[in-house]
């Protein structure tokens, strides 16, 4: 019998990246898709977050810019990572001041297995040719 085990990185220390304090990274896989949050305590000059995943032995891509909202609690859903056997994959923020300058949050490695089922999305087919 094989026993996997699900790693699950949670950080809550506090980092200053740029102009956001971010108080929590984190991701983890659910219902099929890999969630990504975070909360920050200070925003500013923040012109966005670009959202990265990699495999472990790959290149980081972008997968989502998410605007600052104000609201400092944010979930991005990835729905385009592909489901399979022992697959991991890596997760960073990217934050991007109004001034250009750029900033890269701690990485977070995912564990999304589903036995034999790999769901296939437009996103995740483009993204095997990148």
């Amino acid at each position: 019998m094989k026993t996997k085990f699900l790693i699950l990185l949670l950080t809550t220390s506090t980092v200053i990246f740029a102009g956001a304090e971010i108080l929590k990274f984190t991701a983890r896989s659910q219902n099929g898709d890999v969630i990504v949050q975070w909360q920050s305590s200070s925003e500013t000059n923040i012109k966005h977050y670009v959202v990265e995943r990699k495999t472990v032995n790959g290149s980081f891509i972008e997968i989502a810019i998410v605007q600052p909202l104000g609201s400092r609690n944010y979930e991005f859903v990835d729905k385009t990572a592909f489901k399979g056997s022992d697959v991991l994959y890596v997760y960073r923020l990217k934050i991007v001041d109004n001034d250009g300058s750029v900033s890269y949050t701690w990485e977070i490695a995912v564990p999304h297995n589903v036995s034999s089922v790999t769901k296939r999305t437009w996103g995740s087919i483009k993204a095997l040719f990148r």
